[in-house]
C-alpha cells in the first residue's frame, strides 16, 4: 500500500526534504531580492494587491479593528468594504510588529515582504517533495522540488513582495493534494477539509479545486468504501468554516455578495460541507458501488439545487460590477481573463508547463495504474479547466506538474544524456514564456509604450515618492496607479482595481474618457485635489477619442482648472486641481 510505505519512509526522509526545500527557497529568494532590491527597499511591491495588502496590515497595526477590513481612503466615504480576509495578514503583520521596535517600521516592513513569500515558497517546495515521494519514491522527490522552484507562473506568486493571498492558497491546495495522495483513513479527510476551509476563508479563487478534492474523496468512497475519509472531510470543512466565522468574521460579513468570506458564501459552503457527512452516514447501509454512486449523484443534484436557489449570486461573483467597468476594466484584468482572451504568447507561457505535466501524469497513470497518480491528475485537469476560464488557475496547475515531470526526468536519466537534456528542457517552466515570446509575432509598441519604456515606470519608487510628498487631498488616477498611491501616501483615492468600488472606478473612467467639461463636473463632485496618469494609461483600450480628456492631455491641451505639477522625468504626469475655477459654469 502507498500509504503504509509512505509512513515508513516519512520519519527517515522528511527532514532531508525540508532542508532541501529551505535551501532552494533561500537561494531563490536571495537572488530575487538582490535583483529587485531597488523596488523592495522602497516598498514598491510587484502587484497592486500586494501594495493594498501591506496597507491593510499597516491600518490594522495602526489601530484599525481586526474585524474592519474597509479601506477608508478608497472611494466615497466612509471607504470601501474590501472582500478580503484577515487570515493572510497574520504572519506578515506579526513579523512587522515583532521587528519594528528594534529595526524601525520601514525596515520591518521590508523584512516582512521578503520573509513571508520565502516561507510560503519553502512550504510549497517541501509539500511538492512529499507528494512526489508518495507517488514515485525517493528517485523523484528532490527532482520535483527543483522543477517546482522554477515552475512558471507558479514561481511568480512567491517572489519577494508577493504578500497577497495567492501564494498562501497555492500552499493550502498542496496540503490538500498531499493529504489525498500520501495519507489514509480519516486523517486524509480531516487535513484536506481543514485546508479547504482555510482557503475558502481567504478567497474563492480555488473553490473549483476544492470541489475536485471533494470529488476525489467521494470517488474513493464509492470505489473503496473509505467512509472515514469522507466523514473526516465533511467534519473538518464544517468545523473549519465555523472557526472562520468565529475568528475571522469581519464587519463586511453581511455584504450582499459571494466574492469572499461573506454570509452568503459561508451558508453555501456549510451546505456543501454537510453533504459528505450525510453521504458517509448513508454509506454505512451499503458497500455496493452502484448504491453509493446513486447516493453520490443524488447528493450532488441536491447540492447544485441548493446553491442555485439559496445563493444564485454565487454563480456570478462579479455580476454586480457596472457593465461599463466590466467591459473597459474587468475584461482586461490579466489573471481574471479567460485563456482564450489572452495573447498567444501569454497563453502558451501560462499553460505550457501545465499541459506538459498533464501529459506526464497520464503517462505515469498508464504505466503504474496507481490511484494516487489519478488523484494528482484530477487536480491538474481541474486547474487546466479553471485556467481556461480564469488564468489564475495556472498558478496551481504549473506547480502540480512537478511530480510527474520529475518522473519523466528520472526515466530519461536511464536513457542517456540526450533524453535527460530534453526532459529537463520540457520541465523548465521559465522556458515556456521565453519560447512563446521568441516564436510568436508581436506588433510594435505604441508611441505611449515606447515613451514609458524610455523614461521609466510610472509606478517606480521615484514616481511614488512624489505622492508621498503631496499634502493631504483626494487623488483621481487610473485604477492600478490609484492602488500604488494608497500604499505610498496618505492621499484619499477615488479608484483602485477592486470590483466593489463601482462608483469610484466608474468616475475614473468617465473622468478620463469623457469630455473635459464632464471631467470638470466629476472633479468637483468628488472634491478632487490631484489628478495623475501614466504615458500608457488606458492603452489596453486602443485608440481613445481625441476629444476626451485623456486625448486632450496627451495632445498637450490642458484645461484651465488643471495645473501641471513639475517633477523628475519618471513617467508620472501629475496635476493639481484649481477649485476656484470650478465656479465657472461647465458646458456639458
Amino acid at each position: 500500500m502507498v500509504f503504509t510505505a509512505q509512513r515508513r519512509d516519512r520519519p527517515k526522509n522528511w527532514r532531508g526534504d525540508a532542508l532541501a526545500a529551505l535551501a532552494l527557497a533561500i537561494t531563490l529568494a536571495a537572488a530575487w531580492t538582490l535583483r529587485d532590491w531597488h523596488n523592495l527597499s522602497a516598498l514598491r511591491l510587484p502587484d497592486t494587491d500586494d501594495v493594498m495588502r501591506l496597507q491593510q496590515i499597516r491600518d490594522w497595526l495602526g489601530g484599525q479593528r481586526f474585524s474592519d477590513l474597509s479601506q477608508h481612503r478608497l472611494g466615497a466615504g466612509p471607504g470601501l468594504a474590501m472582500h478580503w480576509s484577515r487570515l493572510p495578514d497574520l504572519v506578515p503583520g506579526a513579523i512587522i510588529a515583532a521587528l519594528a521596535p528594534s529595526i524601525g517600521r520601514h525596515a520591518a516592513e521590508i523584512a516582512a515582504v521578503i520573509v513571508w513569500p520565502a516561507m510560503l515558497l519553502t512550504t510549497g517546495l517541501f509539500l511538492i517533495a512529499r507528494i512526489a515521494r508518495a507517488l514515485g519514491g525517493p528517485e523523484i522527490a528532490r527532482t520535483a522540488l527543483i522543477v517546482a522552484g522554477i515552475a512558471y507562473p507558479s514561481s511568480t506568486v512567491f517572489l519577494p513582495g508577493r504578500i497577497d493571498h495567492h501564494g498562501f492558497q497555492v500552499v493550502l491546495l498542496l496540503v490538500m493534494v498531499h493529504a489525498l495522495v500520501a495519507r489514509g483513513g480519516m486523517e486524509r479527510g480531516l487535513i484536506a477539509g481543514f485546508a479547504a476551509a482555510a482557503s475558502i476563508a481567504i478567497g474563492l479563487e480555488t473553490l473549483p479545486l476544492i470541489a475536485v478534492a471533494g470529488a476525489v474523496i467521494v470517488a474513493g468512497w464509492i470505489g473503496r468504501g473509505s467512509d472515514d475519509a469522507l466523514m473526516g472531510f465533511g467534519i473538518a470543512l464544517a468545523a473549519g468554516l465555523l472557526t472562520g466565522i468565529t475568528v475571522l468574521r469581519t464587519d463586511q460579513f453581511l455584504y450582499p455578495a459571494c466574492d469572499g468570506f461573506t454570509a452568503i458564501t459561508w451558508r453555501m459552503a456549510q451546505f456543501a460541507a454537510f453533504t459528505p457527512i450525510v453521504l458517509a452516514i448513508a454509506g454505512y447501509a451499503s458497500k455496493r458501488r452502484e448504491v453509493r454512486a446513486g447516493l453520490a449523484g443524488l447528493a450532488g443534484a441536491v447540492g447544485v439545487y441548493g446553491v442555485w436557489h439559496a445563493a444564485p449570486i454565487c454563480l456570478s461573483p462579479y455580476g454586480s460590477v457596472d457593465p461599463m467597468l466590466a467591459r473597459l476594466w474587468l475584461a482586461h484584468v490579466g489573471e481574471a481573463q479567460s485563456l482564450f482572451a489572452a495573447p498567444t504568447a501569454t497563453a502558451v507561457g501560462y499553460t505550457g508547463l501545465m499541459v506538459a505535466g498533464v501529459a506526464a501524469s497520464l503517462w505515469r497513470l498508464y504505466r503504474t495504474s496507481n490511484a494516487a497518480w489519478a488523484t494528482l491528475l484530477a487536480f491538474q485537469l481541474g486547474a487546466l479547466l479553471l485556467t481556461l476560464l480564469q488564468m489564475r488557475g495556472a498558478y496551481t496547475g504549473a506547480i502540480l506538474a512537478a511530480p510527474a515531470l520529475a518522473a519523466v526526468i528520472a526515466a530519461a536519466r536511464r536513457r542517456g544524456t540526450g533524453s535527460l537534456a530534453a526532459a529537463w528542457i520540457g520541465s523548465a517552466g521559465m522556458l515556456y514564456p521565453l519560447a512563446a515570446n521568441a516564436f510568436t509575432p508581436v506588433t510594435g509598441p505604441s508611441d505611449a509604450a515606447r515613451h514609458a519604456n524610455a523614461i521609466g515606470s510610472c509606478t517606480s519608487a521615484e514616481a511614488l515618492a512624489r505622492f508621498a510628498r503631496l499634502p493631504r487631498g483626494r487623488l483621481l488616477a487610473p485604477l492600478d496607479l490609484g492602488a500604488y498611491a494608497i500604499g505610498a501616501s496618505a492621499l484619499q483615492v477615488v479608484g483602485a482595481p477592486y470590483h466593489r468600488n463601482n462608483a469610484g472606478n466608474a468616475a475614473v473612467y468617465r473622468f478620463f474618457l469623457g469630455s473635459p467639461a464632464k471631467a470638470q463636473v466629476i472633479a468637483k463632485d468628488w472634491r478632487v485635489r490631484y489628478v495623475a496618469f501614466c504615458p500608457d494609461s488606458f492603452g489596453e483600450l486602443g485608440a481613445v477619442d481625441p476629444l476626451s480628456l485623456i486625448g486632450q492631455l496627451r495632445a498637450g491641451h490642458i484645461p484651465s482648472w488643471m495645473r501641471p505639477m513639475e517633477g523628475p522625468d519618471d513617467g508620472l504626469t501629475l496635476f493639481a486641481i484649481e477649485p476656484r475655477l470650478f465656479e465657472r459654469p461647465a458646458t456639458l
